[in-house]
Parts: C-alpha cells; structure tokens; sequence
C-alpha cells in the first residue's frame, strides 16, 4: 500500500516538475526523491512522469493521480490537526506564495507577530508571479496568496491587506525636487526608467497615464528593468524618474538617495490583497491567521511605512 511520506515526495516533485528542487523542498537528496517516484512507478506498473533529459512532465496517469493524492493529504494534515489540537495548542505548517513588491515588505512583519501569538505555527512564504500565486491556490499546494489584484475566480476568496500608493520618485539633485507638482505631460520630457510591462503597478500606472490623455508609449523609456528594486536603484544612480510602490520607495526616500514629486492630478493606488481557496477545509493554522488579518489589519498596515522609514543615515 502507497504510504503518505512517498505521496508527498509525489506531489512535491509534480509542483515542482523538477527532481532537484523537489528535494531542496523536503530536505532529502534528489536520488532519494528519484527512488521514491521508481518504487510507486515499479510497484504499480505505471510512468507518472515523463523524462526529457533533466525536465520531466507528468504523464497521463501522474496527471490523474495528482488530484487524488492532493486529497489524501490533505485529509491525513486535518487528521493530524484534530489530534495536535485537541491539546488545544494550535499548530501546523502555512505556506503563502507573494507576488507583490510591496508584499514582500508587509508579509514578515504580518507573520513575526503572527508567530509570536501562535508559536507553534511556522510559515513559509515564497516570491512568485501571480498567475503561480493562483495555480498554487487552486491547486491548494498553497495555503495563503499575497496578490496586488482582487483574484477574480469562483474558487477563489479574497480581504484587503493594505493600500499602497504610487509615487513617482525622482535623483535627490532633479531640479524637480524644488517645485511644489509637475504636470503629467511634463514626465514625457524626462528620462524614464520602466518595469516590464506585465508588472501590476506599472498597469495600474498606464491606467492612469491614459486617464490623463498621455499614451504610456510615448514615454521616454532609457531603460526597462524587471525588478522594482533595481528599477529604484537607477533612480538613485540618476539615470532617470519613474512610478514606483511608496512602500518600495520608503527606506530610500527616508535615506535621501531619491525624492519624491508630486504629479498633478495622480492619485494612484494599488490595494494588496490575502486570498484563499473557498472550498478548502481550513486547518485552525489557516484559520488563525486569515482572522488574524481581519483583526489587525489596519494597525499592521499603519505600521509599515512607519518601520521601513525608522532609518538614519549612515556616517
């Protein structure tokens, strides 16, 4: 009979479509992950797997099996729930994807005091992009999904984190920083430094740009970065303005390596959104820490620019 822990290494190798990083994920050597998925496949006469080389896919009868497996432990964790906390301890593993920028600066705050209330829960959250944050909810290999967007799916619920603006930020000697707003058709003139394009707050930023008349082609884009923080860094580095998370932006606005301008009539704001499967049968874990939010939200999002901005300079 397939027992649970070669179950798991199934999943996880199906998650990851990738040996090595499965066994990275569960702390075992990648043979060891390689001999687990051989003995299911020898025992019952079937390839769950299809191997090209390093990448592997997962066969027809992987793809049938995954589901079924899925279910299986996640009935076996809500076992294990019951019997843990009928000691009325709450206790368990949480694992949250976050594809937001700001997100990443909100969510260790959120579970460091999260884990001080229940230290008995540990966390794990992973940097993805969106559409993963969302096949990993409805595959529900993740508990918790940090998204810049309300997800919009039937299967799918959300609350409200926090609101992040969009500022636009400029090099502490842009002759801008002594003027009290610019106007938008004035950020055509300058140098600008851009995200790709299927970032969230640069869509949210285009959005506005063609409220106010100005085609986001027509900006002068020196240079397409694909990561805010490096995006922020060619501020600081003079290389041009841009549009970034005020979140992002705070320690070195705090810092003095950028400045902030106002832009007449930009009002940008990008709400961060917690989202769970609605289907799923919550663990106490799970369910501590989505009424954890709800309780707490409003005083973990008034302390986030606060914290990232409680810096000195250095020297």
């Amino acid at each position: 009979m397939i027992n649970l822990p070669e179950l798991r290494v199934f999943v996880m190798a199906a998650e990851e479509l990738n040996f090595s990083r499965a066994a990275q994920r569960l702390h075992l050597s990648q043979s060891a992950v390689s001999q687990n998925i051989q003995a299911i496949e020898r025992t019952y006469g079937v390839e769950l797997f299809v191997r090209h080389g390093r990448s592997v896919q997962l066969s027809e009868a992987g793809q049938v099996l995954l589901p079924m497996a899925r279910e299986v432990l996640n009935s076996a964790r809500l076992l294990e729930d019951v019997l843990i906390n009928v000691k009325g301890e709450v206790t368990g593993e949480l694992a949250l994807g976050c594809a937001t920028t700001s997100g990443r600066y909100f969510i260790p705050n959120m579970l460091a005091r999260f884990q001080r209330e229940y230290p008995c829960i540990r966390t794990r959250m992973s940097l993805m992009r969106r559409q993963a944050v969302m096949d990993g909810l409805l595959d529900q290999a993740l508990n918790m999904g940090v998204v810049g967007r309300c997800v919009d799916h039937r299967e799918l619920e959300c609350q409200p984190l926090f609101d992040d603006r969009v500022i636009m930020i400029v090099p502490p000697q842009h002759p801008w920083t002594n003027l009290t707003q610019v106007k938008p058709a004035e950020v055509l003139e300058q140098p600008f430094i851009s995200r790709e394009r299927s970032s969230g707050t640069f869509q949210e930023l285009f959005d506005n740009l063609r409220r106010h008349g100005i085609d986001p082609d027509n900006l002068n884009v020196v240079m397409e970065l694909g990561d805010a923080e490096a995006v922020q860094m060619a501020v600081e580095k003079g290389i041009g303005i841009t549009f970034i998370s005020e979140v992002m932006a705070a320690r070195s606005l705090a810092l003095g390596r950028v400045k902030k301008v106002v832009v007449q009539g930009f009002d940008v704001t990008q709400p961060v959104y917690l989202a769970r499967h609605v289907a799923r049968v919550f663990t106490r874990a799970e369910t501590k820490l989505w009424e954890f939010v709800q309780q707490h939200r409003e005083e973990l999002a008034s302390d986030l620019l606060y914290n990232l901005a409680d810096v000195k300079p250095s020297g």
